[in-house]
C-alpha cells in the first residue's frame, strides 16, 4: 500500500466513526436523562484522557504489541458484555421530569 492510500483509509474510517460518540450520549440521555448523559460523557472524555497515557505505560513495560492487545481485548469485552447487563432506566429519565416538564 502506498502512503495515499493509507491517508484514504484513516480519513474514511475517521469518517465513519465520528458521529460514534455524539449518537452515544444521545442514546444514554433517551435512555437515562441528564444523568445518563454525565455518565456518558464523563467516561467517554476520560477515557480519551487516560487512554493513552495507559497504553504508552503498558508499552513501555511489555512491548506495543501487548498494549495494543489489552485495548482490543478489553474493546472485544465491552461488546461481549454490553446485551448481558441489560437496560436500566432511572425513573427520574421521564419526559415529565426533562427541561419544561
Amino acid at each position: 500500500p502506498t502512503v495515499w492510500l493509507a491517508l484514504l483509509g484513516f480519513a474514511v474510517t475517521g469518517l465513519g466513526l465520528a458521529n460514534v460518540f455524539p449518537v452515544a450520549v444521545e442514546r444514554a440521555g433517551a435512555l437515562a436523562g441528564p444523568r445518563g448523559v454525565a455518565t456518558a460523557s464523563t467516561l467517554g472524555y476520560g477515557g480519551m484522557l487516560l487512554g493513552p497515557p495507559a497504553i504508552g505505560f503498558l508499552a513501555d513495560w511489555y512491548s506495543l504489541p501487548a498494549a495494543l492487545t489489552t485495548v482490543a481485548v478489553l474493546a472485544g469485552l465491552s461488546a461481549l458484555a454490553a446485551p448481558l447487563l441489560g437496560r436500566t432506566v432511572s425513573p427520574e429519565a421521564g419526559p415529565a421530569n426533562g427541561p419544561g416538564g
